[in-house]
């Protein structure tokens, strides 16, 4: 008989998947706390990162479970940590699990990858004292990324540049380029920022103030769709290869785990990854894991992400009217959250299953 996954436990908004977290907490022995975003409220609701701590304060080995670093891509994340708190594996004695449930929530009800200053959290995590990374790819094709009008013959200018881009320096180059990271464009895709993001201080916050830098070993898995084939769950690791983060990630959860430095990923080597901060919170004693969802082609989230955010720039210039933005955010949504019970399965097992193993694994090494 096949196992039965509740898929109804999938938010349909950012306030039902951060209600629904809360109820789940409230029935646990843990302990809550929000850290409130600066932003007005949503639609009357409150935009909030909040934390869950279920497990020993004294825990010597933590488990970390990331949600909505990429906001839009919450539903995914939110989804598998309330399934995991409604049939909760209870830590043992030397073991806590964190739960940080919508790290970018701005993203998350405003059906936005990025966050309110349309900087990527994924690529703000760089020591922003230091000359920021140059991507001279992405300068280059800048001006297709985000064009000056959006119309169907401009929109086929830029395919075809961004194909000729490809013919010259091949579909691994040409993906970093786009979605490596960028300082130069704030209103470009992929935007890394200029100074560390709120939800950036927030992790410092969350790791100072938990101890993470004095626990013996943690474990971080931060859970993303968007990358790969249709509904299956990559572990990406970005530590060195070799390295003992690497090396701890392949002993947790097997031969199923890529390396984008050793080009067996779906992903491509990026600028500014959340990772960064953690390996450099817990160093040799612990691992950083994505665990990404596949939904459609590069392409196809490409050219989602292209029209998305032109008409974001365009609605923030009262350019456009509430309704138009509606429809591009609603195609932005379905691809980074395909509304499909086949696929919403899939999420829930493999999620459950790379937790269990994370789990696992810190209860026995």
């Amino acid at each position: 008989m096949l196992m039965q996954y509740d898929i109804d436990i999938f938010p349909d908004s950012y306030s039902i998947a951060r209600e629904r977290f809360l109820m789940l907490c409230a029935g646990l022995p843990g302990k809550l706390r929000a850290f409130r975003h600066p932003t007005e409220k949503y639609h009357n609701y409150p935009l909030t990162t909040d934390i869950f701590w279920l497990g020993p304060e004294e825990a010597t080995k933590i488990l970390i479970v990331v949600s909505a670093t990429h906001g839009v891509e919450g539903f995914c994340g939110s989804a598998a940590q309330a399934n995991w708190l409604q049939h909760v594996m209870l830590p043992t004695n030397d073991v806590a699990i964190l739960f940080i449930h919508a790290l970018n929530p701005f993203g998350f009800a405003h059906l936005r990858r990025v966050n309110e200053n349309n900087i990527d959290l994924n690529r703000n995590f760089i020591d922003f004292t230091a000359h920021l990374p140059d991507n001279n790819g992405y300068q280059e094709l800048a001006s297709v990324l985000l064009p000056e009008y959006w119309n169907d013959e401009l929109n086929q200018i830029a395919q075809e540049k961004i194909h000729a881009y490809q013919v010259r320096y091949g579909r691994s180059l040409t993906e970093q380029a786009i979605s490596g990271g960028q300082y130069q464009f704030p209103d470009g895709l992929f935007y890394g920022g200029s100074e560390p993001a709120w939800s950036h201080l927030v992790i410092k916050t969350i790791i100072a103030d938990y101890r993470l830098t004095q626990r013996n070993q943690v474990i971080v898995v931060d859970i993303h769709s968007g990358l790969g084939p249709y509904g299956y769950g990559e572990i990406i690791s970005d530590h060195a290869p070799r390295s003992p983060g690497a090396q701890l990630a392949k002993l947790l959860f097997g031969d199923s785990v890529t390396e984008p430095l050793c080009g067996t990923s779906t992903s491509v080597p990026k600028f500014g990854l959340l990772d960064y901060v953690w390996h450099a919170a817990f160093g040799e004693n612990g691992c950083f894991v994505t665990l990404e969802f596949g939904t459609y082609s590069v392409d196809e989230m490409f050219a989602i992400l292209r029209e998305e955010n032109y008409y974001w720039q365009e609605f923030n210039r009262d350019k456009i009217d509430a309704e138009q933005m509606d429809a591009v955010s609603l195609r932005l949504r379905n691809y980074f959250y395909p509304d499909k019970t086949d696929w919403k399965e899939m999420i829930l097992f493999r999620s459950e299953q790379v937790l269990t193993q994370a789990l696992t694994g810190l209860c026995a090494y």
